[in-house]
């Protein structure tokens, strides 16, 4: 890069008729109404910005083109103050003109980011990693919320499982198989005729006894027609059990 480019200016200060100073101040001051447009030659404008180009184009070609976006919308509002305003054409040049100032400014900004991001220090090249890290210690700490009701639930399943048990047979008077078998053979002999199976059964049985006699000599009954020695008879289902001796 020669001595030219690396004198060149980066930012365009005019000097015309009418302004002295940067571009940018011109263009803000242009949009409040508080430097007459009417005195600004556009003409000698173009010609500094030419020159402003020419020498800076090799060193912030962004930089110019900002700066001709500038000059153009002074151009513009130049313009419209000169010829007659048109009371339908929305948005108005003031507005134009501030949208492009926010606008800059939010480029400017973008590039100010820009560039702090880039001289950021670069790992592995301007800081480095531990060549041994350590690890992060968890520390979990419980936290536990529970009402009377869990409370209460939680102490009865722990009671009940450390609780002795104890349990305890109810003696139930009960005829068993060998009673009934023998009590059946013995009344069998006696019976000529077809017996129901109640009949068999011992008077003094009433209550819980009298379920188990039955049952019992019901199983008994089996056993003897198996035998042979009685015969069984029932003529419909849940209908009486007859029993008579066998042939």
């Amino acid at each position: 890069m020669d001595a030219a480019v690396e004198d060149a200016p980066e930012r365009l200060n005019l000097d015309i008729d009418g302004w002295e100073g940067p571009l940018d101040v011109l263009l803000t001051l242009a949009r409040n109404q508080k430097v007459d447009l009417k005195a600004i030659s556009i003409l000698q404008l173009v010609e500094q910005y030419l020159h402003f180009v020419n020498e800076a184009r090799s060193l912030k070609l962004e930089l110019a083109a900002d700066y001709l976006v500038m000059a153009a919308w002074l151009a513009y509002l130049k313009s419209a103050l000169l010829l007659p305003r048109d009371p339908e054409v929305e948005p108005s040049p003031e507005e134009l003109a501030l949208r492009l100032q926010l606008r800059l400014e939010r480029l400017n900004a973008m590039r100010e980011a820009g560039a702090r991001l880039i001289a950021r220090d670069t790992l592995g090249r301007d800081v480095f990693r531990r060549g041994a890290p350590e690890g992060l210690r968890t520390v979990r700490q419980a936290k536990w919320e529970a009402e009377i009701y869990d409370l209460i639930a939680a102490y009865g399943r722990v009671s009940a499982r450390t609780r002795p048990v104890m349990h305890i047979v109810a003696v139930r008077p009960v005829m068993t198989l060998d009673e009934a078998i023998e009590r059946v053979s013995a009344m069998i002999g006696k019976a000529v005729d077809w017996s129901t199976i109640e009949s068999f059964l011992p008077p003094e049985a009433t209550g819980p006894y009298r379920k188990s006699a039955l049952a019992s000599s019901f199983v008994a009954a089996l056993e003897l027609a198996r035998q042979g020695r009685l015969e069984m008879q029932q003529k419909s289902a849940f209908a009486p059990l007859y029993l008579r001796a066998g042939a």
